[in-house]
């Protein structure tokens, strides 16, 4: 047909045609709802957008240790990852939350990375200088997935080496702040919009230590000795501590039973030392009375 007879085609203006998108006007509204979030997606080159899509899945699909990442829902070119403090390590029970930023020739330019969360190794929302950033365009290799960017990453978090966008604190102030990141990143809209998983771990992790604050504290173990002394109390000790359950119930009978068997000792001293006297003066005596009668 050409173009001409499509142009004069008449066009059907019925009730009939025009009745579907009238009884469906609350699931049009919904579904361009669901156009303009993809329409915010324009500006992105359909090469970065598609290696983007693929490497979310892949991520999906092999989980990088420690580490887990989201991109916003209105722009594919920003992803949001949260990290993990591995154990044995000053950011051991710490949540870090970060951003990459990828730009429109991604992935033939490397991205640009930032972290949000307090950490002690890392300034906050400034670029990182790594040689997976575009601080170095010419180290850059285009084969380099998000889930190879997000491991770097992790890695040069936990050595010590100084660049741009490091900071250098002891392991005693990343401690501190591993405890204190968990209400950091429950403020932040974007982190419990993006990491609702995480958002309850987190959350159960506080419960957690919220009840073990709660608890009575245990009382102090009883003074250490040897295997086999004697312990406080005349009591032996077991693998080096007294038993509290036997020592608190029954102090003062055993302050009873020291004092009995201090007296019982005394007494006993007391007699061997009247019957050594004795005998020495007995010896004596003989041996005089042996001197006399020679």
């Amino acid at each position: 047909m050409s173009t001409e007879a499509r142009r004069s085609k008449p066009v059907n203006l019925s009730l009939s045609s025009l009745r579907i998108p009238v009884l469906n006007k609350q699931r049009l509204a919904v579904d361009g709802s669901k156009k303009l979030k993809m329409n915010s997606n324009k500006r992105a080159p359909a090469t970065a957008t598609q290696r983007l899509k693929q490497d979310y899945l892949r991520i999906k699909k092999d989980p990088v240790p420690y580490i887990c990442a989201e991109p916003l829902p209105s722009n594919i070119l920003e992803w949001h990852y949260v990290v993990r403090g591995p154990e044995k390590t000053p950011y051991e029970g710490g949540y870090y939350h970060g951003k990459l930023i990828f730009p429109r020739e991604f992935p033939f330019k490397p991205p640009s990375i930032y972290m949000i969360t307090p950490n002690g190794r890392f300034k906050c929302n400034t670029r990182l200088c790594l040689s997976i950033t575009d601080f170095h365009p010419d180290t850059w290799n285009p084969a380099w997935s998000v889930s190879t960017i997000l491991t770097g990453l992790l890695s040069f978090m936990l050595e010590k080496g100084p660049t741009l966008g490091s900071i250098e604190t002891s392991d005693y102030t990343k401690r501190q702040l591993s405890a204190q990141s968990l209400n950091f990143n429950l403020k932040d809209k974007v982190f419990r919009e993006l990491f609702p998983d995480v958002v309850d771990e987190i959350r159960q992790k506080q419960r957690i230590q919220k009840e073990l604050r709660s608890r009575p504290q245990a009382l102090p173990l009883p003074d250490l000795v040897p295997d086999g002394d004697q312990g406080r109390y005349g009591l032996p000790a077991l693998n080096g501590h007294i038993p509290l359950d036997v020592v608190a119930p029954q102090q003062p009978a055993l302050q009873q039973a020291n004092r009995n068997h201090r007296f019982l000792g005394g007494a006993l001293a007391n007699v061997f030392v009247i019957v050594g006297f004795a005998a020495f003066a007995y010896t004596v005596k003989y041996v005089l009375r042996s001197i006399a009668q020679e």
